[in-house]
């Protein structure tokens, strides 16, 4: 399941040059060629899945697993404090194919926690109401 026109499937395949930093049976990670830092890393599935819910249930923890091993390997190779781990579902999503972005952090770097304002909840009362609702629609 690849798609000929995706970038990221391009990279897995070696179609397309990428500084490769992790390569497992279901996933690969690669230097992002716009780095928030040097040493931000993308982790994408092999194989062509748009976003995380279209991920099959069966790979999520072998993905996730890739995902914890990349964070580890970016946080020592560079020496870093930490690292900012994030994923966009469509909004924000610059390319169509599921990827997640390990950014090494340094206490003091300028990035500044959430690149979005916070909002609160009008009271607990609405805070209750979007809980349950969303409790309703997991499955």
């Amino acid at each position: 399941m690849r798609d000929p026109n995706c970038i990221f499937c391009q990279i897995v395949l070696g179609e397309r040059p990428a500084h490769v930093v992790l390569e497992s049976p279901h996933a690969q990670g690669f230097l992002d060629t716009r780095p928030v830092f040097p040493g931000h890393s993308l982790l994408v599935p092999r194989d062509h899945y748009v976003t995380l819910p279209d991920l099959p249930r069966t790979l999520v923890g072998e993905f996730f697993s890739d995902a914890q091993r990349l964070t580890l390997a970016v946080q020592a190779a560079m020496e870093a404090d930490g690292t900012f781990v994030a994923m966009n579902n469509i909004i924000s999503q610059s390319v169509a194919h599921l990827h997640v972005h390990v950014i090494p952090r340094r206490r003091k770097d300028g990035l500044r926690g959430f690149f979005w304002p916070r909002q609160k909840y009008a009271s607990e009362e609405e805070m209750a109401e979007v809980a349950g609702r969303i409790r309703d629609a997991a499955v």
